[in-house]
This record gives C-alpha cells, structure tokens and sequence, in this order.
C-alpha cells in the first residue's frame, strides 16, 4: 500500500552527474539525493509526489526552434537572461555529440545550436523519455528553471552569477525570505547528498524548485500563462510561484 501524495519535489540535472532532487512536505524538508537518471528519480518518488518540477526542458518547439517559455524568462531575467538557453529540438537532443545535433538542429529549424545549448540535450532526452513512456508521470512533472524562482520569490533577478559568493548569498537570502526554515533544510540537503558529486549549486537549486511546487505563499504562475503544446502534446511552460505575474 502506498502513502498519501504529499512530496513536493525539486529536480536537477546535477553540475557532476546524473539528477539531485529534494523534497518538501507539509513539515518542511523531508529527503533529498543524487540518482542515476531521470527515470530512476521518478522510481523513487513517484508513489508520493504531489508535484515534481524540473530543471530542464520539456517539449520541443520544432521548426520555429525556439519556445515561448524561454524567450519571456529571459525577459523576466533581464540583465541574468542569458542563462535561459533555446534547447536543442527533440531530433537533435538524440545526438550524442555536439556536431551532429548542431546540424539536425540548424536543419530542422534554420537556428545555430550552441555548445551551451547542447549541454540541455541529455536532460531533455530524458524528460522526453519518461513523459512518452509514462503516462502517469504528464500529470505531475512540470518544468521550472531555478533563476525564474529566485527572481520570483526576492521579486527581483539575481545580481551575481550562481558561481561567486555574491551569487550564493543573495540565492540564499531569496530562500530564507521566502521560507525562514530554508537554511537548516539546505544544510540537511546537503548532508543528505552525501559523497555524490553534487555541487552546493546542484542543492539550492533542487530546493528553489521545491518550494516552488509546494503550495504556500503566492501562486504557482506558468510563463506563458496559457502554455501551447508541442507536437506530443507536452506543454511549453516555466512553472514558478508568486503573488503577482512576473511579466
């Protein structure tokens, strides 16, 4: 028998290898960890996930190469957009190396593909994967982006990069606004990532995403508001939560 669903969880692809995710119940932190792949964290969360929100890309904009999604969170970021990169389009995000994608990303959509991009490719594979094998996974994996939700909870873009101690504070100052009980949960998501090759990043990222899905203060928002579809029928959306639209 399983328990009620009353994980929220946040899921990135991790800056050393495979995804961390964490979650958040209805008491606070609740457990976090490093997996394999996508299809092993959705094993072991998805008998309790209310919600899991990813880090990464889901759907894919096809011929017109880039998504609506992406090109109002880099508004939303302002002066940070460049970190919202157009992922590679499903045929491309196949490859397993840069040049190959970068020309069935360019012929498909006309667009270069960059490295950075590139770098989005396994991640979206992934997502793919499980979104198309999986049924009951389309009703509770969503996408976020963890710049978006510390824009939406200090109400205004990061200032520094994520990598300098400018960057870390003020994402940390964006937490513990947002929930006072943030800082204890990132230190024991930390602890709790144990000798995995994850990155304090890879952590507070993780954690953005699940506050985001928990229900509390503000509402879970989408840009665009009305997500379209692609020709999978997965929605096109970057999930974040605020009082107010961010754009």
């Amino acid at each position: 028998m399983t328990g009620p669903r009353s994980l929220y969880v946040g899921a990135v692809p991790s800056d050393g290898e495979g995804w961390f995710a964490a979650a958040l119940d209805g008491d606070g932190f609740a457990s976090a960890g490093a997996h394999a792949g996508m299809g092993a964290c959705w094993t072991h969360h998805e008998e309790r996930a209310a919600r899991i929100l990813v880090g990464a890309p889901i759907g894919s904009a096809g011929a017109a190469g880039a998504r609506e999604c992406d090109e109002r969170a880099r508004v939303a970021l302002g002066e940070r957009g460049h970190v919202v990169a157009d992922p590679p389009v499903r045929e491309a995000a196949r490859k397993r190396r840069y040049p190959a994608a970068a020309r069935v990303h360019e012929r498909v959509t006309g667009r270069d593909l960059s490295e950075r991009a590139f770098e989005l490719a396994d991640a979206a594979a992934a997502l793919d994967d499980l979104l198309g094998e999986v049924p009951e996974a389309r009703g509770l994996v969503a996408e976020s982006h963890p710049e978006v939700c510390f824009t939406a909870f200090a109400g205004a873009p990061p200032e520094h990069a994520r990598s300098t101690a400018g960057g870390y504070a003020e994402r940390m100052r964006a937490l513990a606004e947002f929930d006072r009980d943030a800082p204890p949960a990132v230190q024991s998501a930390a602890a709790a990532a144990g000798d995995a090759r994850v990155t304090v990043h890879d952590v507070l990222d993780a954690l953005a995403l699940a506050y985001t899905a928990r229900p509390g203060t503000g509402e879970l928002r989408s840009l665009p508001p009305d997500p379209p579809t692609d020709e999978e029928g997965l929605p096109m959306a970057i999930h974040y939560r605020a009082p107010e639209p961010l754009d």
